[in-house]
C-alpha cells in the first residue's frame, strides 16, 4: 500500500485545503493522474497520484485542511478497479483444494447476495462505502453514515439517502439552530434566522494580510481628481486600429499603468518594501493588477510593465484576468509584485481607500468615471468626465509630500496621455 502526500507547493505555501476529490475509492489511477484539488491562500492545484493502481482509501476528506507532507489517500498498486479481481496466493493451491474451493463457492455468491441485499441495521459499525462529498453533506447534516440503510443494491450510501435521514431531524435541527442562535445573542428579542458558511481558505488569508496591513503599516491615504477627457478622446481615436492591429482592445488600464510606472521612476520610495531596518528600492516595475473572483480578490503580476508597450500592458492583463476567472493561476503570476493598482470603479465606486498588499508601500485606487461640472482656468464652467484617484501609502519610508507629487504626476500624465504613448 503507497501513501500520497500532499507535495511540496512554493516557499510561502505550507498547507491548504482539500477541494474536490476527482477521483473515487475503488478508482484505478496511473501515476501522474490527478486525484484532487487542492484550495490554498494564492491558487487552486491539482495533486497527482505518485503511483499507478487503485484508490484503496481516502484518508482525508473535501473540506479537509491539510499540511504539506501529510497523507490523504492510500493506493493498491496491485489492485484492481471496483468490479475487477485479483490474483491472490489462494489461486496457487493444489487442484484438489481448488476442486473444493470450487463446489462452495455457489454457497459463498449465494451467502453474499444475500449480505448484499440484506437492510443494514442501524448499529452496525461496518466499513462504510460512500464519496467524500457524501460524507461530507453527512458531516454538515450530523448524521452517522454508519444509522443509514443504503438504497444501493451493491451498498454504497449516495447523497440522497443522506438527505433522506436527515429529514426527520429537521425540526430538532432548526430547534438547536434556534438554541444556538439564541445563546449567542446578546437580546434575544432580536434573534433572526442566520445562514453560515465556512470561510475559504483564500478568503482566511485575504482576510488576515488585510488586518496585518493594517496592523504593520503607518498606512495614509491621499486623494486627487483625474479629467478622463483627454484619455477618452485618445482612446476614441485609436480603438478601432489598435484592437485591428493588435487583436486586443485598448482599455484604460494600460494608460494607469504607464502613468504609474513613469511616476515611481520620479519617486522610488513607492516602489520599495522594508525589510528590517533597511529600505529595499527596487529597479524593476512588476505592477499588481487586482482582480475580483468568485473566490475572493487576487493580483497577478504584469511583469516589466517599463518594458511594455500599451499592447504588451494590454495582453498581460487580459491573458491574467483570464486566469483567474478560470482558477488557473500559478504561483507565479502572483508573487514579486513591487505596486498594485485596483479599479474600484468597474463595480461602480466613487471613493474608497484602498489597503496596502503588503510589503509594498503603494497601492493606487481607481474609481468610476462621472460627468461633473468642472470650472476651467478661464472661469468657464464645462461638464468633464472626471475619476477621483487615491493613493495609500505606507507613511514610514513615504513622507506625504511624496505621495501627494506621486498622485499630481499620475494626474498630469492621464490629462495629457500622448507622452506616455511615446514611451510605448
Amino acid at each position: 500500500m503507497k501513501e500520497i502526500k500532499v507535495p511540496e507547493l512554493a516557499e510561502s505555501i505550507t498547507e491548504g485545503t482539500i477541494a474536490e476529490w476527482l477521483v473515487s475509492e475503488g478508482d484505478s489511477v496511473e501515476k501522474g493522474d490527478p486525484i484532487c484539488e487542492l484550495e490554498t491562500d494564492k491558487v487552486n492545484v491539482e495533486v497527482n497520484a505518485d503511483y499507478s493502481g487503485v484508490i484503496a482509501e481516502f484518508v482525508k476528506d473535501e473540506g479537509d485542511d491539510v499540511e504539506v507532507g501529510e497523507v490523504i489517500a492510500k493506493i493498491d498498486e496491485n489492485g484492481e478497479a471496483a468490479g475487477g479481481s485479483t490474483e491472490s496466493s489462494d489461486d496457487k493451491e493444489e487442484p484438489k483444494a481448488k476442486e473444493e474451493e470450487k463446489n462452495t463457492e455457489p454457497k459463498k455468491e449465494e451467502a453474499a447476495s444475500n449480505e448484499a441485499t440484506e437492510p443494514k441495521k442501524a448499529g452496525d459499525k461496518q466499513k462504510v462505502v460512500a464519496s467524500p462529498a457524501t460524507r461530507k453533506r453527512a458531516r454538515e447534516l450530523g448524521i452517522d453514515l454508519n444509522d443509514i440503510t443504503p438504497t444501493d443494491p451493491l451498498g454504497r450510501i449516495r447523497s440522497e439517502d443522506v438527505e433522506n435521514a436527515a429529514k426527520p431531524k429537521k425540526a430538532d435541527k432548526k430547534s438547536k439552530a434556534d438554541n444556538q442562535a439564541k445563546a449567542s445573542s446578546s437580546k434575544e428579542e432580536f434573534d433572526k434566522p442566520v445562514e453560515r458558511e465556512k470561510m475559504t481558505r483564500r478568503r482566511q488569508t485575504i482576510a488576515n494580510r488585510l488586518v496585518e496591513a493594517q496592523h504593520t503599516a503607518a498606512m495614509l491615504t491621499t486623494f486627487n481628481e483625474v479629467d478622463m477627457t483627454a484619455v477618452m478622446k485618445l482612446r476614441s481615436q485609436r480603438k478601432d486600429k489598435f484592437q485591428e492591429k493588435h487583436g486586443i482592445k485598448l482599455g484604460f488600464m494600460s494608460f494607469f499603468t504607464k502613468a504609474v510606472v513613469s511616476a515611481l521612476k520620479e519617486f522610488p520610495y513607492l516602489n520599495a518594501e522594508i525589510q528590517e531596518n533597511e529600505i529595499v528600492k527596487k529597479k524593476f516595475y512588476d505592477i499588481g493588477i487586482a482582480v475580483s473572483t468568485d473566490d475572493g480578490l487576487v493580483v497577478p503580476v504584469v511583469r516589466d510593465a517599463d518594458r511594455l508597450d500599451f499592447a504588451g500592458i494590454e495582453s498581460q492583463i487580459a491573458d491574467l484576468g483570464t486566469k483567474a476567472k478560470n482558477k488557473e493561476l500559478q504561483i507565479s503570476d502572483l508573487q514579486g509584485g513591487s505596486f498594485t493598482i485596483t479599479n474600484g470603479g468597474i463595480f461602480g465606486s466613487l471613493l474608497s481607500t484602498p489597503i496596502l498588499n503588503s510589503p509594498q508601500v503603494g497601492i493606487l485606487g481607481m474609481h468610476t468615471i462621472q460627468k461633473r461640472p468642472v470650472v476651467m482656468p478661464d472661469d468657464s464652467i464645462e461638464v468633464r468626465p472626471m475619476m477621483y484617484i487615491a493613493l495609500s501609502y505606507d507613511h514610514r519610508i513615504v513622507d506625504g509630500k511624496e505621495a501627494v507629487q506621486f498622485l499630481v504626476r499620475v494626474k498630469q500624465l492621464l490629462e495629457d496621455p500622448y507622452d506616455l504613448l511615446l514611451e510605448g
